[in-house]
C-alpha cells in the first residue's frame, strides 16, 4: 500500500557506523549505568524500564553527548552520566508519548501501555526522570544541569502543544515547527550542548553544537512524519499510518490539506477530525501526498535544516568526532525503508 520512499534515488544507505566506534567503549559504560539506575526494589519499575530499554533503539542521543565531549578533549566520566541522563529523558518521553497517543507499537514490539498499561508506564517514566536528575546533580554542573532541565521543561511544553494541535487542520505550518522545535529538536539540542559544557568549550563552540543539535532535530522529525505515509513498519518501528489514524496534524498533512481541492479538504476532515480512517482512507491520504508533492516538500524541509546543521559545525577545527556528527546528519536525512 502506498510508496515506499527511497530518499536518497539509490545512493549507499547513510551509516553512523563512525559514531558508534568513536563511543563504543563509553556506551559500554553508558549502558551499564543504564542497566544499574533502571534497577529497584519495587518489581515493576525495571520491568517496564527494561522493555523499552532493551527494545533495540540506537541510543542516537546520548552518542551525540560522548562524541560531542570528547571533540573537546574531555577525559573525565561525567559524560557518561550526563549521556545516560539524555537516554532516560528520551525513554521518559517515549513512555509517557504512548500514552497520550494511545500507541500500541513501538520499534516492533507491544508499547509498555499495552502491558502493563497507562499507569505503570506514565510512573516509570516519571521514575526514570528522577534518575536523569540525580545523575545530572552527581555531575556537579550547574550549566550542564541547566540545559538538561530546561530541555525538560520545553519538551513537557511541546507534548501539550501537540495536544492542543491535535485534530486540527487549522494548526499552522509555524505552530507545527513550535511542536516539533520542542517535542523533538530541544532533546537533540541539549544532547549536544551539553558535551562541549562539560568539557570547558567557549560560547561559541556552545552555539555550534547547540545549533548543530537543534536542526539535526528538526531535519529528524520531519523526515519521520514524512515516512508515517510511505515507510515500512517492520523497519520504523510502529505502524505505517500511525499518525494518520492518531489524527496528529504533520507537514505532510499540512501541506496536502492546504493545497487540496474542496472534496480533498472534506476528505481531510472526515479523516483527521472525525476519525474516519481505515486502510483505504489511508491509501487514498497517500495517494494525495504524493499527488500534491507533501512528502517531497516535506523532506526538501528537512535536508534544509539539515545544512543549516551541517553549517554550524563547519568553523569548528577537523577531528573524528566532528566528521562522525557530520554523518548523522546524512543518515538521519536518508533513511531508506
Amino acid at each position: 500500500m502506498g510508496v515506499v520512499l527511497n530518499l536518497e534515488g539509490g545512493k549507499r544507505e547513510a551509516s553512523i557506523k563512525d559514531l558508534i566506534d568513536l563511543t563504543a567503549s563509553d556506551m559500554g559504560e553508558v549502558n551499564k549505568l543504564i542497566l544499574s539506575k533502571a534497577g529497584s526494589d519495587v518489581e515493576m519499575i525495571p520491568e517496564v524500564a527494561n522493555h523499552l530499554i532493551s527494545s533495540g533503539g540506537k541510543r542516537l542521543r546520548p552518542m551525540l553527548t560522548l562524541a560531542a565531549a570528547r571533540m573537546f578533549g574531555y577525559a573525565g566520566a561525567g559524560h557518561v552520566k550526563l549521556a545516560t541522563s539524555v537516554e532516560f529523558m528520551h525513554t521518559a518521553t517515549l513512555l509517557h508519548d504512548d500514552v497520550v497517543d494511545e500507541s500500541d507499537l513501538r520499534r516492533g514490539k507491544k508499547t509498555a501501555r499495552m502491558i502493563w498499561g497507562n499507569q505503570a508506564s506514565v510512573l516509570v517514566g516519571d521514575f526514570l526522570l528522577g534518575q536523569a536528575f540525580r545523575m545530572m546533580v552527581d555531575v556537579g554542573s550547574l550549566d550542564a544541569l541547566d540545559i538538561l532541565s530546561t530541555a525538560a521543561s520545553i519538551i513537557a511544553e511541546g507534548e501539550v502543544m501537540q495536544l492542543a494541535a491535535a485534530k486540527n487542520l487549522e494548526t499552522t505550518e509555524d505552530e507545527y515547527f513550535s511542536v516539533i522545535k520542542a517535542k523533538t529538536a530541544a532533546l537533540f539540542s541539549a544532547a549536544a550542548e551539553v558535551g562541549p559544557v562539560i568539557a570547558g568549550a567557549g560560547r561559541t563552540d556552545r552555539a555550534a553544537l547547540r545549533s548543530y543539535g537543534t536542526n539535526l532535530g528538526l531535519a529528524f522529525q520531519l523526515i519521520d512524519d514524512a515516512l508515517d505515509y510511505g515507510g515500512d513498519s517492520k523497519k520504523l518501528g510502529k505502524n505505517v499510518g500511525d499518525d494518520f489514524r492518531e489524527g496528529k496534524v504533520t507537514l505532510p498533512v499540512i501541506l496536502c490539506y492546504r493545497r487540496g481541492t474542496a472534496a480533498e479538504r472534506a476528505f481531510w476532515k472526515g479523516a483527521i477530525e472525525d476519525n474516519q480512517v481505515d486502510d483505504v482512507a489511508l491509501e487514498r491520504a497517500m495517494s494525495l501526498m504524493v499527488r500534491h508533492g507533501a512528502i517531497a516538500d516535506t523532506i526538501g524541509r528537512a535536508r534544509h535544516f539539515g545544512e543549516i546543521a551541517r553549517d554550524a559545525l563547519a568553523p569548528l577545527a577537523a577531528t573524528p568526532q566532528k566528521s562522525a556528527l557530520l554523518d548523522v546528519i546524512d543518515f538521519c536525512i536518508s533513511r531508506v525503508v
